[in-house]
């Protein structure tokens, strides 16, 4: 009995980064898994996103771009975030027994964990810069170090001490973000028009400017919607189907609607692009503490994503399983060596790649649960993630995912014309989930599963 005290003590402490979350440990509300989520959600990032689509692509281009980034994020956040509930497993996890294997899974978690490293050195450097501005003699490699330190103990204790972060810090940066709003509103506009009017000379709506604020907003939709899976895991049974829909669309209206919008505001009215400016010069040392406060908000959401992402991929490849705060200091430490790097230099070209990739990723999730389990039952109904049960490598998603976002990079770096260079995401996407059906038809589902438990309750089942 004392041992099987301690295993479970050890796997709270890991937040269950290696095996399904117990029923028993799935008891927070879909509100507390919202507000985890409203830190990535409340990231300065999004308003870059919006300010540089505006004012490079008309204010107009932005919104209904804004608006198609919200429903297609959302549709498949809210599945991913269903499926995730529903079997207690992130999408690491789902991924061994949802078409990959236990093997071709660590490729998905090794690049999952790369982006939320390289995420947490762009926001960090956000933070880092809107302070060097009011303290210039205080060399910019001490605040990399301090800020990139700081984060790591607020991710000590897992999903809990999260979800109190998160809680008792959004109603400051609500305030702030008031206030901001209200000084912006009193500030003499730079464009005499309304903000929404705004289009660059020789710009138009729709066509080549759509499409290419489109290929923006791809290049973090599919991490969005992942994302969910870290957090919906630990969903009230009774909670799944409602929260499943607030977890996966209201972050994604925060992100893309209320911060991107504010973005397109902010940008056009003080014609600057870069928040991590125009927030201080609105606010003065109060702008720099909001940046402090957004960016913390989300940088120990990415270090938690990062640090469960590695967790699978070394125990998957390595058979290695030191404890996940082993990897929460990992993934920090990581992020420090590329901002003190200058790494995040090349975040671009990260991100063109990043974004075909997850995208696709997500879509072969989908597509596998709703069209190869449920509608066709091919492959267990259920997720499993135990290496004795599983093949080491599924060619269903593995090839899919392979095929899908080398085309897709091909075509992001503009080898099959400008339409599909702007859309490279939204191509590989459909390409994966379309491969994803084929394969699984042609394989009749036998690389699923090499045993089959008899222990995984019903009520996990996803199909």
């Amino acid at each position: 009995m004392g041992s099987v005290q301690v295993t479970d003590q050890n796997a709270k402490e890991d937040d269950y980064s290696l095996d399904r979350v117990p029923r028993s440990k799935r008891n927070m509300s879909w509100l507390s898994i919202t507000n985890i989520t409203f830190g990535i959600a409340t990231a300065i990032f999004y308003f870059q996103m919006g300010s540089v689509m505006a004012l490079q692509f008309g204010a107009i281009n932005a919104i209904i771009s804004s608006i198609y980034a919200i429903i297609v994020a959302g549709i498949l956040g809210t599945f991913i975030a269903y499926f995730s509930a529903k079997s207690g497993m992130n999408v690491n996890l789902m991924s061994r027994g949802g078409g990959f294997g236990y093997i071709g899974a660590s490729l998905t978690s090794f690049i999952y964990a790369t982006n939320f490293i390289m995420y947490c050195a762009f926001e960090g450097l956000i933070l880092v810069y809107a302070v060097h501005t009011f303290f210039p003699s205080i060399p910019a490699w001490t605040l990399i170090i301090f800020f990139g330190t700081l984060v790591i103990p607020l991710n000590w204790f897992g999903i809990k001490q999260l979800d109190k972060l998160q809680k008792w810090s959004l109603p400051i940066f609500a305030v702030f973000l008031i206030i901001a709003i209200v000084v912006s509103i009193y500030t003499p506009s730079i464009y005499e028009g309304h903000f929404w009017t705004y289009m660059p000379e020789g710009v138009q709506v729709g066509g080549q400017a759509l499409l290419l604020c489109m290929g923006m907003h791809h290049g973090i939709m599919g991490l969005t919607a992942l994302l969910a899976s870290d957090y919906a895991r630990f969903l009230k049974p009774k909670d799944i189907r409602k929260g499943s829909i607030a977890i996966g669309f209201i972050p994604q209206f925060f992100c893309y609607g209320v911060m991107g919008g504010l973005g397109i505001w902010f940008g056009v009215r003080l014609g600057e692009s870069n928040p991590g400016i125009y927030i201080v010069l609105l606010l003065g040392l109060g702008g720099a503490l909001f940046t402090m406060l957004t960016q913390i908000r989300i940088n120990v959401t990415n270090i938690y994503s990062g640090s469960l992402s590695l967790a699978s991929f070394f125990e998957n490849v390595f058979n290695f399983k030191p404890s996940r705060r082993f990897w929460v200091v990992v993934t920090g430490v990581s992020a420090m060596v590329l901002m003190l790097g200058g790494i995040v230099d090349h975040l671009d070209t990260a991100m063109t790649f990043q974004g075909v990739f997850l995208l696709a990723w997500a879509a072969i999730l989908v597509s596998d649960a709703l069209i190869v389990k449920k509608a066709l039952k091919i492959g267990p109904r259920y997720y499993e993630a135990r290496q004795e049960y599983l093949y080491k490598w599924n060619p269903v998603g593995v090839v899919s995912l392979i095929i899908a976002s080398g085309l897709g990079t091909i075509a992001a770096l503009g080898y099959m014309g400008s339409f599909l260079q702007s859309t490279a995401a939204f191509f590989a996407a459909v390409l994966a989930a379309l491969l994803t059906v084929i394969l699984a038809i042609y394989t009749k589902g036998k690389y699923y599963m090499k045993n089959t438990p008899n222990d995984v309750p019903e009520e996990d089942y996803i199909a």
